[in-house]
């Protein structure tokens, strides 16, 4: 490939930390895991940081432990962008809890503020923010929505880590937080996410529900549950219906290097979006996607204007041919998918900018090292094409 969607960042430091990890013989969750947490969160910003296998783990997190500490209850309304990744709205149906989708800003990519307000019920109960691609929302007016109606704000920040909104970073605008750490995002755990917050009721039944439900990893006065002095008794004990989706010791000893090279790593996309804006701003017919606040650019968002629109399938063509990794706008309008069937749900309005995107965008990577050549590569097989 000539242009792919992401690039490596691991170095010899990154070699290390796994085979520190192999000659400790210690593989499963533990004190690697534990150090990662605890560096996350003091670099985010936030008091405790949960980190699991994925950044759809990270929000399944989320959600169970809005729903387990009573939080959130069966039938609550959650509002959602019509787009996003599969996995910021399966567990809010998991839950038994109904999605309500709102369409997305024409420029922005992220949820349309002025629809989100009209479209609250007298059972909507949070939002669940998505800064698409890197791109913050304006939390200023989202918040002040949230409070006039008393609604819970969550924020699903797994294509978004590194990025802020009025000098806060993004992720710490809501009672929960997730991130993802897979291999194609900002920093590369191989598989990973974490969960932050500043609750510590909610952090405390995210370390239950992590591990099985067990009390194991709660401290001795955890204000959720009272441990018995017994260490056998509580090596089995289940207070929550939980999961297992711990990370493994070699994925927390990799973030914990790969942190380290987070600022320069959002730096350098920023440059390459610099570039990126320039070029395609010189293209009649073909817009990307509008910055709110300081985006860390996890991909570069091309929107085909209806009067070239018709012609999206044979550009794709095109680019993949000529050696371009190319993908649809994260998943489009996801009402379009079979698998809405299955979830509980309603629609406010028309989705009419989901759906433009859904059939006339695509996008292509940023990486963490200059990918600037790629880049004028990419517009060179577009003028071609295009013009």
């Amino acid at each position: 490939m000539k242009y792919q969607l992401s690039n490596n960042t691991w170095d010899e430091k990154e070699l290390d930390a796994i085979q520190r990890v192999i000659n400790s013989r210690m593989y499963s969750m533990g004190k690697e895991v534990l150090a990662f947490e605890k560096a996350f969160a003091v670099k985010i910003g936030m008091k405790y940081a949960v980190m699991s296998n994925s950044g759809s783990s990270a929000n399944l997190l989320a959600i169970a432990a809005l729903v387990y500490s009573g939080t959130l209850n069966p039938g609550d309304e959650v509002i959602v962008p019509a787009v996003s990744w599969s996995t910021t709205f399966f567990p809010i149906s998991q839950f038994n809890l109904k999605l309500r989708f709102v369409d997305i800003d024409k420029y922005t990519l992220n949820i349309d503020l002025d629809q989100l307000e009209v479209a609250i019920t007298s059972s909507t109960k949070a939002v669940f923010a998505v800064n698409l691609l890197g791109n913050p929302n304006d939390y200023i007016r989202m918040k002040k929505i949230c409070e006039a109606h008393g609604l819970i704000l969550i924020e699903d920040n797994c294509e978004a880590l590194g990025g802020s909104f009025g000098g806060q970073q993004l992720g710490t605008f809501g009672k929960l937080g997730t991130f993802s750490t897979f291999y194609s995002h900002h920093i590369c755990t191989m598989e990973g996410g974490v969960t932050v917050t500043n609750d510590e009721i909610l952090y405390h039944h995210m370390l239950s529900i992590r591990a099985h439900g067990w009390t194991r990893n709660l401290p001795h006065d955890s204000p959720i549950y009272k441990k018995n002095e017994d260490d056998f008794y509580e090596s089995f004990n289940f207070i929550l219906p939980g999961f297992n989706v711990r990370p493994l010791e070699i994925e927390g000893a990799i973030g914990f290097e790969q942190l380290k090279k987070i600022d320069s790593i959002i730096s350098q996309r920023r440059a390459n979006a610099d570039h990126f804006m320039k070029k395609v701003s010189s293209f009649n017919g073909i817009r990307s996607q509008l910055e709110t606040g300081i985006s860390s650019w996890f991909g570069f968002a091309l929107v085909l204007e209806k009067c070239i629109g018709a012609r999206r399938n044979v550009i794709v063509k095109k680019l993949k041919e000529s050696g371009i990794e190319v993908r649809p706008i994260v998943a489009g309008n996801f009402t379009r998918n079979k698998v809405i069937s299955f979830l509980d749900y309603s629609i406010y309005g028309r989705l009419d900018n989901a759906d433009d995107i859904h059939e006339n965008g695509f996008m292509v990577g940023n990486h963490s090292r200059s990918n600037i050549e790629e880049i004028n590569y990419l517009f060179s097989i577009l003028e071609g094409e295009l013009w």
